[in-house]
């Protein structure tokens, strides 16, 4: 089940935390992971351990150009993109809306949100050709509830789920499947971009009392890459530990 041989996937950010752990269990599933990542030489290291066939591209998921390339190479190498996960993300600073700057407000949009705007229009006219695709784009709870002192990533984040469900809708007759997967505070190097105070928040409403592992959001994005789920579309997979329940 949920078996990927043949297929070919593109990760962001994928040379670190929850999108390695996505393309570690992509590749063990069969796909070839393109490992897309600002950090080329953290994304060699990481398709240099997975192996498999697994190759890294260096891209910048805010530039509209880099994307535009990285998706032309990784069609030029493998013929075929199956699946994109655009997991890419920043936090950003911590503080109340009227100390937030434009460049962090801008450098969000940019990461968190127009990254994900990138890549589905470069992969979508492919994967339409081809009358297949599966797309999972990485949310996050504070995109549902808006988490304080954290008013650009929570716009973002929502707006990911937004972007989300509109495109699904717009290809749900054409065999591609596009969905969010939306985590509570997850145990990643992110982490250290927040203060204490803003993990003991998050970490305090998870019923399940604690942090996911990357792992743990790996397996949920790995069903929704699979033929498998074929009737699961323009959805928000909440991975909360009980945080969110709607």
């Amino acid at each position: 089940m949920f078996e990927l041989t043949g297929q070919t996937a593109i990760v962001t950010g994928a040379a670190t935390g929850i999108g390695e752990a996505i393309a570690e269990r992509l590749a063990h599933a069969g796909a070839v992971v393109a490992i897309a990542d600002l950090n080329l030489s953290n994304a060699e290291k990481v398709a240099a351990r997975l192996g498999l066939g697994a190759f890294a591209t260096r891209t910048d998921v805010s530039s509209v150009e880099s994307v535009s390339e990285s998706v032309a190479q990784v069609i030029e190498r493998t013929g075929r993109i199956d699946i994109l996960v655009n997991n890419a993300g920043i936090a950003g600073p911590a503080a109340p809306v009227w100390e937030q700057t434009n460049e962090a407000w801008q450098i969000a949009i940019a990461v968190n949100l127009s990254s994900v705007f990138y890549f589905c229009r470069a992969v979508i006219p492919h994967m339409r050709s081809r009358r297949y695709g599966r797309i999972v784009n990485i949310a996050s709870i504070a995109g549902k509830e808006g988490n304080p002192r954290m008013a650009p990533y929570s716009a973002t984040k929502a707006g990911v789920i937004g972007l989300t469900k509109s495109l699904a809708k717009e290809v749900a007759t054409e065999g591609i499947c596009i969905n969010a997967v939306s985590p509570a505070v997850v145990q990643t190097k992110i982490l250290e971009q927040l203060t204490p105070e803003q993990i003991s928040y998050m970490t305090e409403r998870i019923p399940m009392q604690r942090t996911g592992k990357p792992a743990e959001i790996a397996a949920v994005v790995h069903f929704l890459a699979s033929p498998d789920s074929s009737f699961v579309t323009a959805q928000c997979y909440d991975a909360s530990g009980g945080r969110a329940t709607y």
